[in-house]
């Protein structure tokens, strides 16, 4: 075949050496815009798991690249005029200059033909050739030849960045956070070789523009920076290599999704590959990394199918499907790395102590997890937690404490016993609302189960409030006897408390129970739906009434005597239901709030009748009692409402009295388009409790005591609500310490021998495990 690589950046040069290297028939050829060995940039940084496949496919340029690399293990922070490190992260670097000669180099010694000084304008100047390969960047001319093939998406990010670099050596990933009466600047400083470090200064758009910064030249950028961190740089100078840059050398970071990655142009095939096809944020280092994983696996693809030109639309076609998984998941952990360093400030540096502060930007990724950073420096990490227990009110000694899950939390009069909520979740199996004996053993057996806070189902706080005949209900004393057995079962045999969550359906009321047909509307004993306007949930639901002023009367007095009603069984903290498209949550969302009057429009406007309900409850509800507010964070749907008008609305909750933000997303629209995955929900809590300084319980995905104690540790959210484990496990929280090894978390004294039991077959299976 004949190959022709257009950019001569770590993609194009790998790939070409490496199909060289296997096919000296080819015919590979690479075209660079710059001067033979001529390069910009300072240090790029490589994982472990990457060289290792270098080594694999080229034993000789990894040994050389290897011999260049600078390893070290510790991320030191500075903050706040502390100086923390921790160990056992393992990086790599090297600088970019030096990586390129080295392929460069190879590819003369393999016979890849490297062709300098050319601008390659598109694919169509190579006609003869088999194989294009578009690896020309960020701004890829052969990409941007065909918008509608490729269908690049790309986003310009926030925040500027200077990538400069300097002469003293670090021995560690530094960072360095310094506020300014503008906001905060961040420093990434990692030495790339013997003599240099790279130096990647970030800010927010407000700060640059206050500073003026976008009104000078690059000579005073760096002056400015070397004044702002002077102390991280101890005398030492910053340097650019960025003069072929006009002006301000600051810049935006581009993300990039391409919706395809290859093209048949009629003569050729024309394949995307590293910076062309997509970008990572340098938050966690990996353009580089995907770059080279590319040019791997597009070989690796060669070789199974076979070298010659028929086999390449097979060849492209696997590439892509394999390569577009492990590119996700690296553009996902560094989406979250980068909108973390984005709102570090008003976020982070603002609000968190230090201990904090590092913990959360060592998890920034949602990559590195609690489990994860006892691997790389236990001593950190259980002096981390010894300093979370302390904060807490436990008294700690030296040795192992409680995780940051299991550790007290007390809100108003209530403490609880632990971080964990064994979350709201309908069963469908009440009658007149009645609580029966199925719900006593299930809300029994999860408190039995270690949770900290068991909520019911949402309770209705009349006949038409209900979702399905089979809700639960809470309008007359019958109900709240029920509720009574509850409560004084749980608090006489375990330590848990009980949370009740009020609610009103609204027009996604009158619905068959769930195994019938969950959402559609009930066929017969069906009741009238009220919502903020006449919207159907589904095109062939019941179409709701539009309330007046005596409907909202009305729905407000029961929402009263319900919380009445709760305070009188003895319940330990209320919850006022505004989420998932009920009838509260559709005053919020613009959604399904048409309204013309004072009561829709503006957030204020969409909020009145919420917060109206809201008072009303709270002034009747025991002082000494939390109450927290549902939300719906993100309604992800177009038009509806976001994470910042979740915040607006907390804020709002908070002023009347809220004492905590329950952060779930979603159920508003049927035309909802969720980005789900493993803790999808914790960013709306971390943004409202962070942002807004209140309280929030984290839902969603949470599946495990990792993902819980990294969510308590860095402080994105103060409980945890889990759901679905908790059906599949009664006993999850109890079950989850005895798997981290956490054995004084009291079980119920008529359980203690599987207790133990439970806890040796652990640690058997622990001892005859693979590799043990």
């Amino acid at each position: 075949m004949k190959i022709v690589c257009i950019g001569g950046g770590p993609a194009g040069l790998y790939f070409g050496l490496l199909m060289k290297k296997l096919h000296l028939e080819h015919s590979v050829q690479v075209v660079e815009r710059n001067k033979p060995y001529d390069t910009f940039g300072w240090g790029v940084v490589f994982s472990d798991a990457t060289m290792d496949s270098m080594k694999v496919w080229d034993p000789e340029s990894a040994a050389e690249i290897q011999d260049a690399f600078n390893h070290w293990d510790d991320i030191e922070v500075w903050f706040k005029g502390t100086r923390q490190r921790t160990s056992g992260h393992g990086f790599v670097g090297i600088g970019r200059k030096k990586l390129l000669n080295i392929l460069q180099k190879r590819c003369e010694a393999l016979g890849v033909e490297l062709v300098f000084e050319t601008d390659a304008n598109s694919d169509l100047d190579y006609p003869d050739a088999d194989l294009v390969i578009g690896s020309d960047g960020l701004n890829s001319r052969i990409r941007n030849h065909y918008p509608e093939i490729f269908q690049p998406d790309m986003i310009t990010r926030p925040n500027r960045y200077i990538w400069l670099g300097t002469n003293k050596l670090y021995d560690a990933f530094t960072f360095d956070f310094r506020k300014t009466d503008h906001g905060w600047f961040q420093a990434h400083i990692y030495k790339f070789d013997d003599k240099t470090s790279t130096f990647i200064i970030e800010t927010t758009e407000e700060a640059y523009l206050a500073h003026g910064l976008d009104r000078i030249d690059q000579d005073g950028s760096i002056a400015f920076c070397e004044d702002l961190f002077c102390e991280v740089l101890d005398g030492a100078s910053l340097m650019t290599n960025a003069r072929h840059i006009r002006g301000s050398a600051w810049l935006n970071f581009n993300r990039l999704i391409c919706g395809k990655w290859s093209h048949f142009n009629g003569n050729s095939h024309v394949v995307l590959m590293g910076d062309a096809a997509h970008t990572a944020h340098f938050a966690i280092g990996s353009g580089t990394k995907l770059a080279i994983d590319d040019a791997i696996e597009l070989t690796r693809q060669f070789q199974i199918h076979g070298h010659t030109r028929d086999k390449i639309p097979a060849v492209l076609e696997t590439y892509e499907e394999i390569r577009r998984v492990d590119v996700a998941r690296i553009q996902n952990a560094a989406r979250n790395a980068m909108e973390w360093f984005e709102v570090v400030g008003r976020r982070y540096a603002d609000t968190l102590e230090p201990e904090q502060f590092m913990y959360s930007m060592l998890t920034r990724s949602q990559r590195i997890s609690h489990e994860n950073l006892r691997l790389r420096d236990k001593d950190w990490l259980e002096g981390y937690e010894r300093w979370f227990a302390r904060k807490s009110g436990l008294a700690v000694a030296n040795d192992r404490c409680l995780p940051p899950m299991f550790t007290p939390y007390s809100l108003r009069g209530v403490t609880l016993q632990n971080r964990i909520v064994m979350s709201p979740m309908a069963m469908y199996s009440a009658k007149d609302g009645l609580i029966n004996d199925f719900h006593m053993v299930h809300l029994g057996s999860r408190a039995l189960g270690g949770a900290a806070l068991i909520f019911g189902e949402m309770t209705c706080v009349s006949p038409d409030a209900r979702i399905t005949p089979g809700c639960l209900g809470l309008w007359n004393e019958e109900q709240a006897q029920g509720w009574r057995r509850v409560v004084d079962f749980v608090h006489g045999n375990s330590g848990a408390k009980v949370g009740i969550q009020l609610g009103h359906a609204g027009r996604k009321g009158a619905t068959k129970i769930a195994w019938e047909g969950i959402d559609q509307p009930v066929t017969e004993g069906e009741w009238p739906l009220i919502s903020a306007s006449a919207i159907p949930y589904l095109k062939h639901s019941q179409v709701p009434r539009a309330m007046d002023r005596a409907d909202m009367d009305r729905v407000k007095a029961d929402h009263v005597r319900a919380a009445e009603l709760a305070a009188a069984t003895g319940a330990d903290w209320l919850e006022l239901h505004c989420a998932h498209g009920y009838l509260l949550s559709s005053f919020l969302s613009p959604l399904t709030n048409i309204r013309h009057d004072e009561y829709g429009g503006s957030h204020e406007n969409r909020a009145r009748y919420p917060l109206e309900v809201f008072r009303a409850i709270r002034a009747v509800w025991p002082s000494d009692k939390p109450i927290s507010v549902r939300l719906s964070c993100n309604d992800w749907t177009e038009g509806g409402n976001t994470p910042e008008d979740a915040a607006i609305f907390a804020q709002m909750f908070k002023e009347v009295g809220a004492d905590l933000i329950d952060c779930s997303s979603g159920q508003v629209s049927k035309e909802e388009q969720p980005v789900y995955g493993r803790l999808f929900q914790t960013p709306f809590s971390d943004k409202i409790r962070n942002e807004i300084g209140i309280p929030t319980i984290a839902v969603g995905a949470i599946s495990e005591a990792d993902h819980a104690n990294s969510i308590i540790a860095a402080g994105r959210a103060d409980l945890c609500a889990v759901a679905r484990p908790h059906l599949a496990d009664p006993a999850w929280a109890l079950h989850e310490a005895a798997k981290i090894g956490i054995s004084t978390i009291p079980w119920p004294k008529q359980y203690h021998a599987g207790k133990y039991q439970y806890e040796a077959n652990l640690a058997r299976a622990a001892t005859t495990a693979p590799g043990k």
